[in-house]
């Protein structure tokens, strides 16, 4: 870490955002947070995504080989699952910022995750892998009993429930550690969402090579059990950490909030908002903290219907009550907390599409690599495993990112981030497109070479290097830019589901996926055409889906240009933003 350049004499012993030891009072910086508390918890989010991934990236193999399932419905299961996962995380991040806070809602979901790995593991040892050792590339299972499928659905489920609803919170739980008032603790709570992308990468490396193998041989029930066991080893290392970290309290339902600012709104539309923001209603800045536990937020200048709601009219005025009804009249800070969810959202509509090219790394991906030459001599590669490449991309993109290209790019802007958040995003859009360009010129290389219907492709899966690399590449763009952009953002009372809105951008872009294979299956497929995406892809044609997928993020790339131009960032009362990065365009 950089050493520090503020004088130690100037700081304040306890943080001062709000952020409270685990007895209610104000946190001691040398005792609580900082990376001391964040890095336990990047391991711990290192080991959740480990068993996560142990289960995650060789599940459409499994429902192939031992469930039984076809290639567009395999395709369409995985997508249906993980969207799933992600969509959870809005329920996640709602129960922290209103009632739990980031550490219970932390906690119980993990029990809930760990829970749903040890019946899965059971179920696949005693139901679902007869006979042992079946689901290789060789060995066909046995039908899978009603039971057995049931206890498998409901088991992914409970594993999509938990990792759902922890993911969010642990994001928020892992930067609350640092106090953004205090310039050195600022700085590194930018950094630490990189590294909390690096704790998921390296936590999956395990999983997207060791266990891959011995899942891909048969070994599904030895891959299950260590999945399990190293959530439940991330359970303990988290609440082991419990006296050292950070916690703020639940600011209560924020779609109350929500609510008594657009029916405010409603209610005066006859009336004329003030065109200065001093003239709205605000309570002054520690009557607004005390009351709601939420930083005050300057008037911003967007979307001044919403300033009705703050705007005092003659009747309010002769009628006190009305003052205090926020049904009728609501402070500036929390009309613009509705402001800035609401200016956020079609930044967010626009990394949906590259989510739907993301989620095809974990289906369509597998799929098309298990038809090519898994076999570098005498060695078997499980298609599965290729995502390693993806995930040593993103490794030597962070570091590249942070030692190179941060340094550059901020002797020339001027910024000290290098890329602003958003432009982040957009460089990840148009890497995510190139690697939809680079899949389809490989499948149709593949197609190329394919001997007779029923055969694998002589064209070797190595191959696909380059496209799991780019895909690799953009995440640490998109992704990390989407972390830092919607946790920055979002205000003190919706921070979780600030962090959620990537995790749901993933959720509709499988979701998304979902209705494209379908759409596009039904519209090219007939009774003697075999169509895009057909059970065998031999007599398919994979390689225009790809190509149609880089010409929607083409398009969604020139609408996100536009929406990042007209968006103007959070700025947080002059008292109360020390250490606050405005976000420019």
């Amino acid at each position: 870490m950089a050493p520090s350049t503020v004088d130690p004499k100037c700081v304040s012993p306890v943080t001062e955002d709000g952020s409270m030891d685990r007895r209610g009072n104000p946190a001691v910086k040398a005792k609580t947070g900082k990376w001391k508390s964040s890095i336990l918890l990047l391991v711990n989010y290192a080991l959740v995504t480990c068993a996560f991934f142990g289960v995650g990236v060789n599940l459409v193999v499994f429902l192939r080989r031992v469930l039984h399932q076809d290639n567009a419905e395999a395709a369409n299961s995985i997508s249906k699952w993980t969207g799933t996962v992600y969509i959870f995380s809005l329920i996640g991040a709602f129960m922290s910022d209103s009632y739990w806070g980031r550490y219970i809602t932390c906690a119980i979901f993990q029990m809930i995750y760990v829970t749903g790995l040890v019946i899965l593991s059971l179920a696949s040892w005693f139901l679902l892998v007869k006979p042992t050792g079946c689901g290789d590339v060789e060995t066909h299972c046995d039908p899978p009993s009603a039971a057995g499928v049931a206890l498998f659905y409901l088991s992914t489920y409970m594993i999509a429930f938990g990792n759902g609803g922890y993911q969010p919170s642990i994001a928020t739980l892992g930067s609350d550690q640092f106090d953004e008032t205090d310039p050195d603790e600022a700085r590194s709570k930018v950094a630490f969402f990189s590294y909390f992308y690096l704790a998921l990468n390296v936590g999956s490396i395990f999983s997207n090579t060791v266990l891959v193998y011995y899942e891909d041989a048969g070994q599904w029930v030895m891959g299950f059990w260590v999945s399990a066991g190293a959530a439940a080893l991330a359970l303990v290392l988290f609440l082991l950490g419990t006296p050292n970290y950070r916690y703020f309290k639940p600011t209560g339902n924020p779609l109350t909030r929500i609510a008594q600012v657009l029916v405010a709104a409603c209610r005066k539309w006859r009336d004329h908002a003030p065109t200065r923001g001093e003239l709205l209603h605000e309570l002054d800045g520690n009557e607004s903290y005390k009351e709601s536990g939420i930083r005050k937020i300057m008037h911003s200048d967007q979307l001044r219907y919403l300033d009705k709601a703050a705007t005092v009219t003659e009747e309010d005025y002769c009628e006190p009550e009305r003052m205090k009804d926020p049904w009728r009249l609501c402070t500036v800070t929390q009309v613009e907390e509705v402001k800035c969810i609401l200016k956020m959202l079609p930044i967010w509509m626009c990394t949906i599409v590259y989510s739907v090219v993301f989620t095809q790394m974990a289906s369509l991906f597998v799929e098309q690599g298990t038809t090519m030459d898994t076999n570098i001599g005498s060695f078997h590669v499980p298609a599965a495993s290729m995502s390693v490449f993806d995930i040593l991309s993103v490794l030597a993109f962070i570091a590249i990112y942070r030692r190179v290209l941060v340094p550059v790019m901020a002797r020339l802007s001027g910024n000290p981030q290098g890329l602003t958040e958003l432009q982040r995003m957009g460089v990840g859009l148009v890497i995510g497109m190139g690697a939809m360009v680079v899949a389809g010129v490989v499948e149709v290389e593949r197609l190329k070479r394919v001997a007779a219907p029923d055969q694998p492709s002589s064209l070797s899966v190595l191959w696909q290097v380059p496209q799991y690399a780019l895909i690799g590449a953009s995440e640490v763009f998109m992704y990390v830019g989407q972390l830092e952009f919607f946790n920055g953002q979002a205000p003190d009372g919706v921070k979780s589901f600030g962090s959620s809105l990537c995790m749901a951008s993933i959720s509709l872009g499988n979701y998304v996926s979902i209705m494209l294979v379908s759409v596009v299956t039904s519209l090219t497929a007939g009774d003697k055409r075999p169509g895009w995406i057909p059970g065998n892809l031999n007599s398919g044609h994979l390689d225009r889906f790809y190509f149609l997928l880089a010409a929607l993020s083409l398009v969604d790339l020139a609408v996100y240009v536009a929406c990042a131009m007209w968006y103007k960032g959070i700025k947080l009362d002059s008292n109360e933003e020390k250490g606050k990065v405005p976000v420019h365009v």
